[in-house]
């Protein structure tokens, strides 16, 4: 895929399309990580964020209660 540097305002940028968008999972606003390695490549990689183990242990056991009688079936 080919872009092409466009002036934005007072700066210089890429516009990236939808298709691009849905390609890499991004979003307006989400953030990135942009290196810059010798020769001259730029490399863009999300941030995403993580989940705190706390979070995820209280969506389980909310998961458990509420599915209670269907795991004991199944076990």
């Amino acid at each position: 895929m080919t872009k092409t540097i466009s002036r934005i305002g007072n700066s210089q940028g890429l516009m990236f399309d939808s298709a691009l968008m849905d390609l890499a999972r991004l979003k307006v606003g989400d953030q990135v990580s942009i290196t810059v390695h010798e020769g001259g490549s730029i490399v863009l990689t999300p941030l995403r964020p993580k989940v705190a183990r706390a979070k995820v242990s209280r969506v389980i056991q909310a998961t458990m209660r509420d599915y209670a009688r269907t795991m004991k079936r199944l076990a």
